[in-house]
């Protein structure tokens, strides 16, 4: 019998690590050929995941440039996209989430007429704009993909109301990067020495990096930070700093050599997976860790005004706080000084998997095909 050629497409660090155990799965399974394939949209960050979790991608389109924009971006992972599948000819594609490297892929796989799995489907804030370039990319993705792997509930009503004809292709996984998580804190947990954290302050995990909050709203963070030091003793605050000189230039002028403050280069998975076990609070925009950190017990103030994961606000695991300046102190301060506050949200139930999606996901595309 044949084997199902499943290509795996991601270009990202958040897309690989929600990928890499659907990598996983695809490869341990006898009745399918797995094809991986990266664009590389950020190169530094991805390499570290492909590492990690020991994934040789098959094509590497290798096509970061310097202060890309969206439009080259787009154009180059469409084209090259076709040529790849030329290649490879594969019985389907799965693509990741919201980013570029899925919106241009899956775009150029309807053109070719192959299959779409869309890992992480129904997302919506149901705002064009915000985020942006996400919001669309995801709506593009779910309006050409064939199958659609729906991390929640939610996410499931989402697709329905988008007008998906066939529910029966709509599987309710769980979502992959619960199972990345897992994998990794279990199997590679790792030392932070580097990071000469005070083992006897409280810890605060920050990570901020998305367009709509480059500019004014960055810096409206970054004093909220200095405030909150300044009011607390007992605190200090972790900042891996991400690699867009945009978000550097901002953080760096504000933050840099101050008591309690520590900036660092982004972290690799394995050490940032440990540094989230270890924090008290996480601060963030980035959606990602609005669903990992609860898994290891963490309250979560998010960085935005809406979410595209509203069962976390449901569920009470994150809170939303913008970039409010007094917002995020006020909320902090709460955290800190109220154990019963606190308690709620880190014993609050994650909605977001069991760690066994990507399984979910090869039975679900074997069984689409008659395997």
């Amino acid at each position: 019998m044949d084997k199902l050629k499943v290509m795996s497409v991601f270009g990202t660090r958040p897309e690989a690590i929600k990928m890499a155990p659907v990598v996983q799965a695809l490869e341990n399974n006898v009745k399918i050929q797995s094809i991986v394939c990266t664009t590389a949209q950020h190169r530094q960050m991805l390499d570290q995941v492909l590492e990690l979790f020991k994934i040789t991608p098959n094509y590497d389109l290798n096509i970061m440039k310097n202060n890309q924009d969206l439009w080259t971006l787009t154009s180059d992972i469409l084209l090259n996209m076709k040529n790849i599948f030329e290649k490879a000819k594969p019985d389907i594609i799965l693509v990741h989430g919201d980013t570029t490297t899925a919106s241009a892929t899956a775009l150029s796989a309807f053109y070719a007429k192959i299959p779409i799995g869309h890992v992480e489907a129904g997302l919506r804030t149901f705002n064009k704009f915000y985020p942006f370039p996400e919001e669309i990319n995801r709506v593009i993705v779910d309006a050409v993909s064939s199958l659609y792997f729906a991390p929640t509930k939610n996410s499931v009503q989402n697709l329905v109301k988008s007008g998906i004809k066939n529910e029966d292709n709509i599987i309710l996984t769980g979502n992959t990067v619960i199972d990345a998580l897992l994998y990794t804190v279990n199997n590679h947990e790792t030392n932070l020495d580097q990071l000469n954290l005070n083992p006897n302050l409280k810890t605060i995990l920050i990570t901020s990096h998305r367009r709509e909050n480059l500019g004014k709203p960055l810096e409206e963070i970054c004093k909220a930070i200095i405030e909150l030091v300044k009011q607390n003793k007992n605190i200090q605050i972790i900042y891996p700093v991400h690699l867009n000189p945009n978000v550097r230039q901002t953080v760096f002028s504000i933050l840099k050599n101050k008591e309690r403050i520590i900036l660092t280069d982004p972290l690799e998975y394995a050490p940032f997976a440990t540094l989230m076990k270890k924090a008290d609070i996480i601060l963030t925009d980035s959606g990602g860790i609005q669903e990992e950190a609860p898994s290891l017990g963490k309250p979560v103030l998010v960085l935005r005004d809406e979410t595209e994961r509203p069962e976390a606000l449901e569920y009470g695991t994150v809170k939303l706080v913008g970039t409010n300046k007094e917002k995020i102190i006020d909320t902090i301060n709460h955290l800190l000084n109220s154990k019963e506050e606190y308690n709620k949200m880190a014993t609050a139930i994650n909605p977001y998997g069991d760690g066994l999606a990507s399984q979910r996901i090869v039975d679900a595309i074997l069984k689409h095909f008659n395997k």
